[in-house]
């Protein structure tokens, strides 16, 4: 868009004619003269803006007056687009956009971005009025067919081209139709290179009425094409899902060996070796209590096999695995992992194979205690809670420890200070 609005006055003299038409010589200067005006002006917003103006909006942030930092943002934005127009011949729309991108440059652009915030709706509002009292509703009727190409222009063209281009960069088909549904409609940009177009001179003002048109009805349909690609995805997404389970199935299941149990009794099992598990795992080992962890990282499993602890990789969750820990034997069950729904799944198995073995779980969340102990769970501990109880636990000692030191601070009670005696 960028390279349109500046090259389209220099372009302009092709597509008045042939009698008209310019030599390539005067196409060639006229266009290189835009771009050398463009050259400049990218030059000056990048060299000279980029220090320049969020030193301004600096300057005038430390005045701490409000109103003036809103000012301070218009009259740049509007002083550059200004600006660009009259020095060098570029479109105030054009010159606002780098002056955005200028003060996008400062530590301040967020504030700017909130100070602006009011006068950005006042001059959407104000834009897309225009834009309305521009649409002539009687194209519908003078030129329905018209129209009805222009919809289709955006619908189909538009979409099928950019389904081509995402498909040969070698992108996924599900992104490729993404793309095209987000393209299949056009707003504010084009509204300005009509208009651009308008004055001059490329385009008549049936073709505004219609671009206008095509607009407002395919801002309309879009919602509707995103809706039919969720449901698209969402059914080609169970489908392979479902083929993917069952080619898996059919792949694994012959070739499953069996998992041989563990031999230990009166031992520990603990699901998961995170942050939490290897905490557990370090301090049960350094007191000899014997230990077997389920972990479904293998290379951790291995670390764990290293150290002399039993270790088996897989889900705790699937039947085979949780039945190789030899929970009849075991003194206890620590499901040290985060997910609180994978984590439900064990202790209910657990339970199954075992009534009576003490359970322990982890949570984040009240409704996850809730869940882990509909399933069996005997102790559910919560990280916020534990904290909650240690900091109340040393609140009486620390309150001891205050009193203390008050009290070595003030005299005995019989040292109280006595008038000094007259020799």
């Amino acid at each position: 868009m960028v390279l349109v609005l500046v090259l389209l006055p220099g372009l302009t003299a092709l597509f008045h004619g042939v009698e008209t038409a310019p030599g390539t010589a005067d196409v060639v200067r006229s266009v290189t003269i835009l771009l050398g005006k463009f050259g400049i002006f990218l030059a000056v917003m990048l060299i000279v803006g980029k220090k320049l103006i969020p030193a301004i909006l600096h300057y005038v942030a430390h005045t701490g007056s409000r109103e003036l930092f809103r000012l301070a943002v218009l009259s740049i934005a509007l002083g550059v687009a200004y600006a660009a127009a009259e020095l060098f011949g570029i479109s105030l729309a054009l010159g606002a956009f780098f002056a955005g991108m200028m003060l996008s440059e400062s530590q301040l652009s967020q504030q700017a971005a909130t100070e602006s915030l009011p006068l950005r709706d006042a001059f959407a509002v104000l834009f897309f009025v225009s834009v309305g009292m521009l649409f002539n509703p009687g194209i519908v009727v003078e030129a329905p067919f018209a129209l009805l190409a222009t919809v289709l222009i955006i619908l189909v063209g538009k979409s099928l081209a950019a389904f081509v281009v995402v498909r040969r960069f070698g992108h996924s088909r599900s992104a490729a139709l993404m793309v095209s549904a987000s393209l299949a409609q056009i707003g504010e940009f084009s509204f300005i290179l009509a208009d651009r177009s308008l004055q001059l001179g490329l385009l008549p003002e049936e073709g505004r009425d219609l671009i206008l048109a095509g607009a407002i009805i395919t801002i309309l349909l879009n919602p509707l094409l995103f809706a039919v690609l969720d449901i698209y995805a969402a059914r080609r997404e169970k489908a392979l899902a479902e083929a993917a389970a069952a080619e898996r199935e059919e792949e694994e299941t012959p070739m499953r060996e069996p998992i041989r149990p563990t031999s230990l009794k009166d031992h520990v099992v603990l699901v998961g070796h995170g942050r939490v598990g290897s905490f557990i795992s370090s301090v049960l080992n350094e007191q000899k209590v014997p230990l077997f962890v389920i972990e479904d990282d293998e290379d951790g499993v291995a670390a764990l096999r290293q150290l002399g602890i039993e270790a088996l990789a897989g889900n705790a969750a699937d039947p085979a695995v949780i039945q190789a820990a030899n929970l009849p034997g075991a003194r206890c069950l620590l499901v040290a992992i985060p997910d609180a729904f994978e984590g439900g799944q064990v202790v209910q198995q657990a339970r199954a194979i075992n009534p009576k073995l003490p359970i322990i779980a982890r949570a984040h969340s009240e409704e996850e205690i809730d869940y882990l102990k509909r399933h069996g769970a005997t102790l559910v501990v919560m990280g916020e809670h534990e904290i909650a109880k240690a900091m109340l636990d040393n609140v009486a000692e620390i309150a001891a420890l205050v009193e203390h030191a008050a009290s070595a601070e003030r005299p005995p009670p019989g040292l109280a200070e006595k008038p000094a005696a007259t020799s």
